[in-house]
């Protein structure tokens, strides 16, 4: 059922079930020009010339009604409409905005500021800024068993990323690529180091079986700074998008802009890995970055940065906020990271997969046998998982759990975040064209699975 042109809708709450294999996350760096903005130009007030007095020779009157008084006045009224025309020439091309190299007219908000002598801020570098000093301080650099760049000079591949502070007593969020070490396996050992050069060391608490995430801890006398938690399910492409982190370890920090080019993407990684439903990104994200915030214009933190699209330039992506949400709670109540977990794999239903499938539908999760990122293929249903024990078989359309439609923008995994292992749900099925009400008590996700 996999087509491989269309490896993007492809999903699963059970991928292959490898031992964890070293992400090196080590694309080329993404160069993005930088933009200058000049808000102290003043534009000459055009006002002032119409306000001056034009002054005259008086004309005197002539013996003869009727006669001009010769060449004097001739040449008195051929100043006068010089002046004039001068004057009207220059309010028409200094309200055109053509005196200063720009294009306008009265009604431009911008040409209306300079020309009252107002400082000029252009909105999207003013958000930027404003959501950049909202959210840096939150932002933390995270370094694996001793790696120091500042130190030793060079640039690390791996042992090194970022890292985000939501909770004030030191809970932060990162990637499962981040606290490996050089062999792949979790470390044994973490620094953290904050904004203001603060050094901490700190533990794992726990790593997602679903998606690339972690979350550490770092044991502080006082709080620390926090970033608002926003939300994902609602992002519009095209609109502003800020990533901070740590491009190649070594410039803390950093602070990169675009917009939001896509959702619901799917990547795989090093072929072992798996990532789906994810933010794609023009905004610069290289090696280092990973762990880091993805923001919005008004500072709300939408995503975590995961990755860049190899021998690309300008395509990031990032795990929407709403995924990593319910882990971030579990472990500020102590509890185990965990994952609901269905025992299926599927492919996300579009108008594409409708017609090569001939469904009858153009939204929903296709259950059926689908390939890993290594190319193995495995089956639709996972033996003795909640699906199998439910009844559920390979050709079942899900379109809905509970009351929550499944489609392409609020696709299966991430609805499926918003419940938790035992609970039982009402699985809409759509099977030979019947539809079906099946309920199955979710179980928890195995660690063993890698995303």
């Amino acid at each position: 059922m996999t087509d491989p042109l269309e490896p993007q809708n492809v999903s699963s709450d059970a991928d292959a079930t490898a031992p964890e294999a070293p992400a090196t996350y080590s694309p080329s760096a993404d160069v993005r020009p930088g933009w200058a903005s000049d808000t102290t130009t003043r534009w000459p007030a055009t006002t002032a010339i119409a306000a001056q007095p034009v002054e005259t020779a008086p004309v005197q009157a002539t013996d003869r009604p009727g006669r001009q008084s010769g060449l004097g006045t001739l040449l008195v009224v051929a100043l006068l409409s010089a002046m004039l025309a001068s004057g009207g020439t220059f309010l028409g091309l200094s309200s055109a905005g053509l005196l200063n190299g720009r294009g306008g007219g009265a009604n431009n908000p911008v040409d209306s500021a300079r020309a009252s002598g107002q400082p000029v801020t252009i909105d999207e570098s003013s958000a930027v800024i404003d959501a950049a000093a909202k959210v840096g301080p939150a932002v933390v650099r995270i370094l694996v068993g001793g790696v120091n760049p500042d130190v030793t000079g060079e640039i690390p591949t791996e042992g090194i990323g970022s890292g985000l502070i939501y909770d004030a007593d030191g809970w932060i969020l990162t990637n499962r690529h981040v606290v490996r070490d050089s062999s792949g396996q979790l470390a044994d050992s973490l620094t953290v180091e904050l904004k203001d050069g603060r050094r901490f060391d700190g533990r794992i608490y726990g790593v997602d079986t679903l998606t690339d995430l972690a979350i550490v801890k770092i044991d502080v006398d006082t709080d620390l700074p926090t970033a608002a938690i926003g939300f994902s399910s609602e992002l519009k492409v095209g609109q502003l998008a800020i990533a901070i982190g740590s491009p190649l370890g070594t410039y803390s920090n950093t602070v990169t802009s675009g917009i939001i080019s896509a959702t619901g993407r799917t990547v795989d990684v090093d072929g072992t890995t798996r990532l789906t439903n994810l933010i794609q990104t023009d905004a610069a994200i290289n090696p280092g970055n990973s762990g880091g915030p993805l923001i919005d214009a008004a500072g709300n933190v939408i995503g975590i940065n995961t990755a860049v699209a190899r021998d690309s330039n300008g395509i990031g992506f990032a795990i929407p906020i709403d995924l990593a949400r319910p882990i971030m709670q579990q472990a500020l109540a102590g509890e185990e990271l965990s994952r609901p977990y269905i025992g299926i794999r599927y492919e996300a239903i579009n108008v594409q997969v409708k017609e090569r499938e001939h469904l009858t539908v153009d939204r929903g999760a296709l259950i059926g046998p689908s390939q890993n990122a290594a190319g193995e293929t495995l089956p639709g249903i996972i033996p003795d998982g909640p699906a199998e024990k439910a009844g559920l078989k390979e050709g079942d359309i899900v379109v809905a759990i509970n009351d929550r439609t499944i489609d392409t923008e609020h696709p299966l995994d991430a609805t499926l975040a918003g419940f938790a292992p035992g609970q039982t749900v009402d699985l809409h099925i759509l099977r030979d064209g019947a539809s079906l009400v099946i309920k199955v008590t979710l179980g928890t996700r195995p660690p063993t699975l890698t995303p």
